[in-house]
């Protein structure tokens, strides 16, 4: 990959652009992390430059308190006042009048005729497959890569970029990007939907050995330390501190120069991190997941070996992750017996993450064991309750989340609810909200929480679930039909 120093204008631009695009607004406005909203500003402005519309972006001003998983700097210290001066357009960008693209396939002529019939000022673009929706016959492919190094970055970024491009590698390399934060130590790692994500780091000393065998150094990029220093010495990996990171001032400095080291990689390993992503870009390298090397069977089952022998070498979380990354990539080849020891060996080591009693009474509920199933949602159900009056309980919108994303596999949801139509409560409890809000059956949900009432009158869970279930499925989308949801509390204090 070249040195960014040198990076300069605008992305090429192989279509003409039409007189009356230029008026027109094509925005970047995520609000997650770093990664995220670089890709889709990449997105964004190649489109901008193909269409010869306007680019734009939103960006924070102010210090963000209020993201839980993303740390992101302020505008002027991670872009140039030049850049900022021609396409910033504030914190946040209203959005009457701006179309949104990344839903169907589009065309420069579709666009211009839609601008023309709604009177829009614009698109808003923050889809990241966005450009695979882009047709347009006889031109050539987007090269957002390019794009994203010409961006005019603060002048602290530039230097980490350029030093990163100075870098002299031992030969040629890949980069593995181990990443934990949010997903494995924080709050998302109770929720299974962001697992695929990151590659467990106990899979990371056979994903070095088959890099060595195809003649690749791995540099390893990560969160945790003391992990990234064992996997050195146990496989000779290099890390970033190795070229200098660390020397920067400021965190998103140090970020930008691991970026543009991974970008320099022949090839970058990674989960579904975007951050990974963004330095594919940046270097257009390829970037695969770890199934790409192993397979997804023999992957976990590394995992479940690495973990039997050298368990003790990681932190309880990065261990407990990686049992829970066997199991998901595992959970529709095995039996429930099996899938309970992997459950039961990651609960051990994190047992305050909610996601593993749900999916250990999932493997109880699927063997029949009814009664089993049935104690274990109950123990959860009513340990939540004490902490938290408010329905959904955590366990059940984690179930809702979980069914919703797929993560809850067809035969649990079928298995639990043959539980409740044997009559065990909670299961019938947790099933009534999985109708409404899912399978978005409010008839049968409402029924289901009728006759859960009828069986325990005196149970206080019991009747604020059938509350929440009499208003229906709640909508995904602020506005009036929410708001008028949210009033339907109201109407049914006979409930």
């Amino acid at each position: 990959m070249r040195g960014f120093s040198n990076m300069s204008g605008k992305a090429t631009s192989v279509l003409v652009p039409a007189a009356d695009r230029s008026s027109l607004l094509i925005a970047a406005t995520r609000e997650d992390g770093l990664g995220g909203r670089l890709l889709a500003m990449a997105n964004a402005k190649s489109l901008a430059d193909r269409l010869g519309c306007r680019f734009g972006f939103t960006w924070n001003s102010r210090a963000v308190s209020n993201q839980e998983s993303h740390s992101v700097d302020l505008v002027k210290n991670v872009f140039s006042a030049e850049f900022i001066d021609r396409h910033w357009l504030g914190d946040k960008i209203g959005g009457s009048r701006l179309g949104a693209l990344g839903e169907t396939a589009f065309t420069p002529a579709s666009l211009d005729a839609l601008a023309r019939q709604k009177r829009l000022r614009g698109w808003i673009c923050d889809d990241f497959d966005v450009l695979d929706l882009f047709r347009d016959d006889g031109a050539g492919p987007i090269r957002r890569s390019e794009t994203l190094r010409a961006f005019g970055f603060s002048p602290a970024v530039q230097q980490a970029l350029d030093a990163a491009a100075s870098c002299r590698f031992p030969g040629p390399m890949a980069a593995l990007h181990l990443r934990s934060g949010d997903v494995v130590r924080g709050h998302h790692r109770g929720s299974l939907v962001f697992a695929e994500k990151v590659i467990p780091s106990v899979l990371a000393k056979a994903i070095i050995s088959e890099l060595s065998s195809q003649g690749l150094t791995t540099l390893l990029i990560g969160q945790d330390r003391a992990t990234l220093d064992y996997l050195k010495a146990e496989t000779g990996a290099l890390l970033s501190t190795d070229f200098g990171a660390g020397e920067f001032q400021g965190e998103t400095a140090n970020t930008f120069f691991e970026m543009a080291l991974m970008a320099r990689c022949r090839r970058i390993c990674a989960g579904g991190s975007i951050y990974a992503v963004v330095a594919s870009v940046m270097g257009d390298t390829s970037c695969i997941g770890a199934n790409a090397l192993f397979g997804k069977r023999r992957a976990a089952q590394t995992v479940l070996n690495e973990l039997a022998t050298h368990q003790a070498h990681y932190h309880p979380l990065e261990a407990a992750f990686g049992y829970q990354w066997a199991f998901l990539s595992l959970e529709e080849e095995i039996g429930p017996a099996d899938a309970r020891d992997i459950l039961e060996k990651a609960q051990a080591l994190d047992p305050e993450n909610g996601a593993y009693p749900l999916k250990i009474a999932g493997t109880f509920f699927r063997e029949g064991n009814h009664a089993a199933g049935e104690a274990i949602l109950k123990s959860v159900m009513v340990s939540q309750n004490r902490r938290r009056t408010k329905i959904p309980l955590p366990v059940m919108d984690l179930m809702r989340r979980v069914a919703r994303d797929r993560l809850l596999a067809k035969s649990d949801i079928e298995a639990l609810f043959a539980a409740a139509k044997a009559g065990y409560p909670y299961a019938m409890a947790c099933s009534a909200y999985i109708l409404v809000e899912v399978a978005e059956d409010t008839k049968s949900g409402r029924e289901m929480a009728a006759r859960l009432v009828k069986a325990e009158p005196n149970n206080p869970i019991f009747r604020r679930i059938r509350r929440r279930v009499a208003l229906g499925k709640k909508p995904d989308r602020r506005g009036l039909a929410r708001t008028i949801w949210w009033l339907g509390r109201f109407r049914r204090p006979w409930l």
